[in-house]
């Protein structure tokens, strides 16, 4: 009998829903034609949601949440609270209540002419960086001094531990023997010492990977060689912050935030699955946001479950409809209203 996999839908803020609607979509045609099953448990969590409650992700709703297979977010954010109030709340109690300590992100160029870099072509970019997700300056409590005088101060470590680099350099090597074999670890070793323990670690786990070559590379470099040179990257494993600002480096140049898809990964265990892009409110109900980021979004959570064939039907199909044409641009202004790129990709599904 086949398997039905349980999957939430927090469609979240702004255009949030409309994003993931169509993943949704696209993940029941899928599900049929590839012969397993999908049952979604929605969830309204977001800014309406605690504007009318007060609460943000309520301990009944969490406990059903650890027993899905997965979760697909839409996008968490809202102008009537201040920046990362609710982020922290619903995303970073996901992340971390989950303990989903691998941000995984794809940069991958689909069709040439959605690169802004000249002469780069699918070939030359396609790299995947293992983020960690639950640790660093993101994780720690801000500490005020003097408060609201001239002389203010505030500090927020940028916390490691062995346990939480050691597991997620080993996820990277595992990653990078499944690609091409080789994995960089970026850091800032030379200003920050404390990347000397992600360094003596990344040395320790290399060795019994003998299979993969390893680099490292400082983080200001990286985003240098990014532009510059792309095809020099496989895998990278970096921190919790340097991954947050070299993946969105590494959606501009496979596109745009519109193409953009990640994972907030344990393996094994329930895990969620996201559009990189914001809630950008002032699209809301607009029918302008493109869909696709979400919609990878949901073929990589196909993958995460061992659907691999499912994730490269829908992963082709995106391809082929950039390719074609047929989508031109990812952006506001495709002219193409969201519903409808969900419906050209359940199409080109069924060519």
């Amino acid at each position: 009998m086949s398997k039905t996999y349980r999957i939430g839908v927090l469609g979240g803020d702004g255009i949030g829903p409309e994003v993931i609607s169509e993943s949704v979509k696209v993940l029941k045609v899928v599900s049929r034609k590839q012969g397993f099953g999908a049952e979604f448990v929605d969830y309204p969590f977001g800014a309406d949601h605690h504007q009318k409650t007060g609460e943000f992700i309520p301990e009944s709703a969490f406990r059903e949440i650890q027993t899905l297979d997965g979760v697909l977010l839409g996008a968490i954010g809202d102008p009537r609270y201040k920046p990362g109030f609710l982020e922290f709340g619903i995303v970073m109690r996901l992340r971390r209540g989950l303990d989903l300590y691998v941000n995984l992100r794809p940069i991958k160029l689909y069709a040439e002419h959605l690169c802004p870099l000249k002469g780069k072509k699918p070939a030359d970019i396609d790299m995947l960086v293992c983020r960690e997700n639950t640790e660093d300056a993101y994780c720690t409590e801000p500490r005020f001094e003097k408060k609201g005088t001239p002389d203010e101060s505030v500090s927020q470590e940028m916390r490691y531990t062995r346990r939480g680099i050691e597991r997620i350099i080993r996820y990277a090597f595992d990653r990078a023997r499944e690609r091409r074999k080789k994995l960089t670890l970026v850091d800032k070793a030379n200003a920050i010492q404390a990347h000397d323990l992600w360094r003596r670690i990344f040395e320790e786990i290399g060795k019994g990977y003998p299979d993969v070559a390893r680099d490292t590379a400082f983080v200001d470099a990286t985003c240098m060689w990014m532009v510059k040179n792309p095809e020099g990257f496989d895998t990278i494993v970096t921190t919790n912050m340097f991954g947050d600002i070299i993946t969105d480096l590494g959606a501009m140049i496979q596109g745009g935030l519109g193409i953009a898809a990640g994972g907030n990964i344990h393996p094994g265990r329930v895990s969620v699955f996201e559009p990189i892009h914001g809630s950008a409110p002032k699209y809301k109900g607009q029918k302008k946001a493109n869909p696709l980021a979400a919609i990878l979004a949901g073929g990589m959570m196909l993958e995460h479950f061992g659907e691999k064939p499912a994730a490269v039907a829908i992963e082709t199909a995106v391809t082929r409809l950039l390719n074609s044409g047929r989508i031109a641009s990812i952006g506001t202004d495709s002219g193409i209203p969201t519903d409808r790129t969900g419906d050209m990709v359940v199409e080109e599904l069924g060519r």
